[in-house]
C-alpha cells in the first residue's frame, strides 16, 4: 500500500514508534527511524524493516531541540528526495507526585510532545505539498481528555495541546495535506514497564476490554490514518482507548 512513500517517524527505535515503523516496513514503504540516543534499537529496528520487503534508514536527532530539526529534514530530502508522510511519535513523560514538578522538565515535556510536533510539521509541509500532497499523524494521549492524574499534569497538557495543534494544521494545510492524530489510552510499552502492576490493574477496571494495548494495535490506526482509505478524514482525533468506562 506504501511503496514509494517516504514515511518518517520520530521516536521509532521502541513502543509504537517501533510498531508504527515496522508496518510500514511490511507495507513496502520507506520508512525513516528516528531516534535520540536508542542507536542499537533503531539499527535494529532498520533491520527488520528491510527484511520484511521496505526500505529503513535510521537518523539520530533529538527532536527537542529545535536546531535539531532542519538538518534532520534536509538529509532525508537529500537521500529519498522527499517525505510523503510525517508520524509525530516521540514523546516523555515524567511520574511524580504534583508537589515535584520541576520547571525544566515542563519545558522538556512541551517541547517533545508539542512543540516539535509543530516546527517539524512546519518544515514537512512544504516538501509534501511541492510534491502533490501528504498526511501528518500525532500520536497524542487520551491523558487530558478521559485518563487525568496530578504528577502528570504537564503530560496531559502537552498532548491536549498536540490535539489542538492537529486540528490548526489541518485547517493551515487542507484539502492537499490530511492531519490527524490518534489517542491512545494505556498501552504495553517501556514507558509503562515499571508501573506497579496493583495500579495498572485497578487503571484496567476503566476500560471495556480490561487490558492494556498493544503497540501494535496503535500502529494500526496511525497506518489507516497515513493510507488512501482515510483520504477523507482530516482534523480528527481517533480515539484507541478499549472503550473508556
Amino acid at each position: 500500500m506504501f511503496k514509494d512513500k517516504v514515511v518518517l517517524i520520530t521516536g521509532a527505535s521502541r513502543g509504537i514508534g517501533r510498531a508504527t515503523a515496522l508496518e510500514f516496513g511490511r507495507q513496502g514503504a520507506t520508512v525513516v527511524v528516528n531516534y535520540k540516543h536508542s542507536k542499537k534499537e533503531a539499527d535494529k529496528v532498520v533491520k527488520e524493516i528491510n527484511a520484511s520487503g521496505g526500505i529503513g534508514f535510521a537518523i539520530q536527532a533529538d527532536i527537542s531541540n529545535i536546531d535539531n530539526l532542519k538538518p534532520m529534514v534536509d538529509k532525508i530530502v537529500k537521500k529519498f528526495g522527499k517525505i510523503d508522510i510525517l508520524v509525530n511519535n516521540a514523546g516523555i513523560v515524567f511520574d511524580r507526585e504534583f508537589e515535584d514538578i520541576k520547571y525544566e522538565e515542563v519545558l522538556e515535556v512541551f517541547k517533545t510532545n508539542a512543540i516539535a510536533p509543530l516546527f517539524l510539521s512546519k518544515l514537512v509541509a512544504p516538501i509534501m505539498l511541492k510534491n502533490g500532497g501528504g498526511k501528518i499523524v500525532n500520536v497524542s494521549s487520551t491523558s487530558g481528555m478521559k485518563d487525568f492524574c496530578p504528577g502528570t499534569a504537564d503530560y496531559c497538557m502537552s498532548k491536549l495541546a498536540l490535539q489542538s495543534l492537529t486540528k490548526d494544521l489541518s485547517m493551515q494545510f487542507a484539502p492537499k495535506i490530511n492531519v490527524n492524530a490518534v489517542a491512545p489510552s494505556w498501552v504495553d510499552t517501556d514507558m509503562n514497564a515499571d508501573l506497579p502492576k496493583e495500579y495498572l490493574d485497578e487503571e484496567m477496571q476503566k476500560y471495556h476490554i480490561k487490558r492494556l494495548a498493544k503497540a501494535q494495535e496503535i500502529a494500526d490506526a496511525v497506518v489507516y490514518l497515513a493510507s488512501d482509505k482515510a483520504s477523507y478524514i482530516t482534523g480528527h482525533v481517533l480515539v484507541v482507548d478499549g472503550g473508556h468506562c
